[in-house]
């Protein structure tokens, strides 16, 4: 009798051990899809932010073609930025340093290029004074805040995740899954100086 009861006992501790055991790795892992999901739905709304701009220069381009006839060499810059980020597509499953840093170059391009067409309508007051024009630049405006709160939130789930499956004992689990960091947007090189302003 107490040969079957202990065997009863180990029987019972056992799986009490494999359902405990269940239980963290299931937790454990739910967890880690979950903030992988998040990260990639983050990382689409900063998809979508950069897109919409995309979507606007067209319009901007054809309402300073019609002022700034002058200005072909600005504008085809600003097209063909544009070409160039619409062609960087990067899959949320392999958002590596280098894959969001080729986005970034790309996104900069654009940047740059709608900087120097903003500059050059300074020398045209009357597309300055076009409502259409002022339309695009304020939801331009608009679009580059959206930008830049899209991409603090993308950073911010992204962080989350890179703690949560880089910490002990998750990591293990990570690893033995395949869950691997997500880059983080950063800085454009130069950011760090102010802009110097002459008079």
């Amino acid at each position: 009798m107490g040969k079957s009861k202990g065997i009863w006992i180990t029987r019972g501790v056992i799986i009490l051990l494999v359902v405990i055991g269940y239980s963290f790795f299931k937790g454990r892992y739910n967890t880690m899809v979950t903030q992988k999901e998040s990260v990639k739905t983050a990382w689409r709304q900063v998809e979508n932010q950069y897109q919409r701009r995309l979507d606007l220069i067209p319009n901007l381009v054809n309402t300073v073609k019609g002022y700034a006839t002058h200005e072909q060499e600005t504008l085809q810059g600003v097209v063909e930025a544009r070409a160039k980020a619409s062609s960087v597509n990067i899959n949320p499953e392999n958002l590596t340093e280098e894959s969001l840093r080729q986005f970034q170059n790309a996104q900069s391009e654009v940047s740059s290029a709608l900087s120097r067409l903003l500059v050059t309508v300074e020398r045209y007051p009357d597309l300055k004074a076009n409502q259409n024009f002022l339309e695009l630049q304020a939801q331009l405006e608009g679009t580059e805040n959206r930008i830049a709160v899209a991409r603090q939130r993308y950073n911010e789930v992204a962080q989350e995740y890179n703690t949560y499956i880089r910490t002990f004992p998750t990591n293990i689990i990570a690893g033995m899954f395949g869950f691997t960091p997500k880059a983080y947007f950063t800085a454009d090189a130069g950011a760090e100086r102010a802009p110097t302003v002459e008079f």
